[in-house]
């Protein structure tokens, strides 16, 4: 992190002296401000595009129904990096591995049966997110996989299947189990072929994979039953399975299919995250509403893309200036 902080603040003494000697005169007739040195495209889901209110406003005008927000890491790191990289944004919420790879994606907006409905839904399909990747792309960043796990379809069972139980027992386990290993499988097979793909199309190019935030806590007993604000009627015992066998064993795939590429490193945000999970008074990650009782799903909001923010900034100046 030193060599975090000592980029960041040469970039803001840059900024500041830059601001402090332009004058009314001197702007007339002033150059176009320089190229930026390094293209950055960031590609990814939800967790990458923001998406919901407490993550920011959504920003683009008209709207393409991904969701990409203000406050999203994207668009903090953009702000905090000035004109050093020119960011192009291609998230967008809902995104598979797929839809970052191959597949024109039809976006959802905000549109959540049963919770809320967008008017301007339905939203005409965007092209893969790959191919905004271009040969001259420096760095690429993506955060993709929760959708190909299905964790959205996984999340509204448990739901379901813990309405009425009081809290008890593990009724999302016992019915959704056996089949987290293949859903595992599709996301690392995906992943790799994503990550070939992302190659081939940007071959200078650093990856950047970025990982998933603590979404649970290791001590679920900090989890109330029935709280909107968290996780609604899902047991804690449901909770515990969910952090052990699907959310840290999706951060690892993604992790090992980040190891197998030369060129790729992975961007860890679980650990730093670990006590402001949706359950602690801290949280980067709200429940299924936020504070304001808007529908939130299980995303992060702007504190947590501010740490995302800071890791992944980090990550992208140790890989283009690494000395």
């Amino acid at each position: 992190m030193a060599k975090f902080r000592t980029h960041v603040a040469l970039l803001g003494s840059a900024a500041a002296l830059t601001a402090g000697a332009l004058s009314p005169v001197q702007l007339v007739g002033a150059q176009p401000a320089a190229a930026a040195e390094y293209d950055w495209v960031a590609l990814g889901d939800s967790y990458t595009a923001g998406v919901i209110p407490a993550a920011g406003d959504t920003f683009e005008v008209p709207r393409d129904g991904c969701e990409r927000t203000d406050r999203s890491y994207p668009q903090v790191i953009d702000r905090d990096l000035g004109g050093l990289i020119e960011l192009t944004n291609v998230s967008c919420g809902a995104a598979t591995i797929e839809d970052v790879t191959f597949r024109a994606q039809e976006p959802i907006g905000r549109n959540v049966p049963g919770l809320s409905e967008d008017p301007d839904y339905p939203f005409p399909p965007v092209p893969p997110q790959s191919e905004a990747v271009k040969s001259g792309t420096d760095v690429i960043t993506v955060g993709v996989g929760g959708n190909t796990l299905g964790f959205d379809e996984i999340l509204r069972k448990c739901l379901e299947l813990g309405s009425g139980s009081g809290g008890v027992g593990t009724p999302c386990k016992d019915e959704l189990a056996a089949g987290i290993p293949a859903r595992l499988a599709k996301v690392s097979k995906d992943y790799d072929a994503m990550l070939t793909t992302l190659h081939e199309k940007g071959p200078h190019a650093k990856i950047l994979t970025i990982g998933y935030p603590t979404i649970i806590p290791k001590d679920a007993s900090k989890c109330r039953y029935n709280d909107p604000h968290q996780f609604l009627s899902i047991t804690r015992g449901d909770l515990d399975w969910l952090r052990q066998d699907v959310l840290e064993p999706l951060n690892e795939v993604i992790k090992e299919s980040t190891g197998t590429q030369d060129a790729a490193t992975f961007v860890d945000l679980y650990d730093s995250s670990e006590k402001h999970s949706v359950c602690d008074a801290g949280k980067w990650v709200e429940g299924i509403l936020d504070s304001d009782n808007r529908p939130a799903l299980v995303h992060p909001n702007a504190e947590g893309h501010r740490n995302a923010a800071d890791h992944v900034t980090s990550a992208i100046l140790n890989t283009i200036a690494p000395n």
